[in-house]
């Protein structure tokens, strides 16, 4: 059932001309039309593009972070390939106090996450980020189960920027008491093996190659299920989910989390992690 008020959202972006830029925005219009969420207004690093996708989706396009504040009630920051500008844009929004949802990956590396939550805390602004695997049938078959090992698999461009999407299905399923990783493999193919709480272990899978399928298999004591995620519906379930945190003005994701998978992003980058397993803290 949509709010008494129908809640008005705010796009701000680098480049606004992006796929999850659109995909959001379609998913608003239509699929989730009936809760009556609306983008009004949109704001871009990049004017001029920003203006040009503004004039071709009838958004309106707000130069001054201000004005389109007056205009929105809730705040979407985007730039999905982009997250060393995350912390910028949320610097131009965050002083307004209300709920924001920040794209993946949620910012370049731990520290700069950390300032993210902090500014957030600052200025008392709810903040969420995740990436679009969070909602998927395999968190769906996980729930309330005791999993005790899970492998990820995911494909995408590079280990850089998809990593995320197997990462946070991981975490989303056996929380964030990840303590050591070793890294296998480079370029294409690259593999995580991850030790958690409990004797609890996982290993995720990147292959930044189009023919590998997102997918995981889930270990608990009855034994082992191969998972396909389904992804028809993926982009709109987590528009759906980026609504209910903006309606509620309340973080349904633990922010642990999403630090556990910034850690586990930066440790793939050190050099001993191809070695030996590292400390996770």
């Amino acid at each position: 059932m949509p709010p008494a008020t129908p809640i008005r959202i705010g796009f701000v972006d680098y480049k606004l001309e992006n796929f999850h830029a659109n995909v959001f925005l379609k998913a608003y219009r239509t699929q989730l039309k009936e809760r009556g969420a609306t983008v009004s207004g949109c704001h871009a690093l990049d004017e001029d593009e920003g203006r040009a996708w503004a004039k071709k989706n009838d958004v309106p396009y707000f130069d001054d972070p201000t004005q389109l504040n007056g205009a929105v009630d809730a705040y979407m920051v985007l730039a999905p390939s982009n997250p060393e500008k995350h912390l910028e844009l949320c610097q131009r929004v965050f002083q307004f106090g209300k709920p924001t949802y920040v794209d993946k990956t949620f910012a370049p590396d731990l520290a700069t996450a950390r300032t993210i939550f902090d500014l957030a805390d600052k200025h008392g602004v709810p903040v969420q980020t995740t990436s679009a695997l969070r909602y998927t049938n395999v968190q769906t078959h996980a729930k309330g189960r005791a999993v005790r090992h899970m492998t990820a698999w995911g494909g995408g461009s590079s280990f850089e920027e998809y990593a995320i999407h197997p990462v946070e299905m991981v975490i989303s399923v056996m929380g964030p008491k990840v303590s050591s990783l070793m890294r296998r493999g480079d370029g294409k193919y690259s593999q995580l093996l991850l030790n958690f709480d409990g004797e609890r272990t996982a290993t995720v899978n990147v292959y930044a190659t189009e023919g590998t399928p997102y997918a995981a298999a889930v270990t608990d004591e009855k034994g082992t299920e191969l998972i396909k995620i389904e992804t028809s519906k993926l982009f709109v379930d987590t528009a759906a989910a980026v609504l209910d945190f903006l309606e509620r003005g309340k973080p349904n994701i633990d922010r642990a989390e999403s630090l556990a998978i910034r850690r586990i992003l930066d440790g793939a980058a050190k050099p001993e992690a191809r070695e030996k397993f590292i400390s996770l803290g």
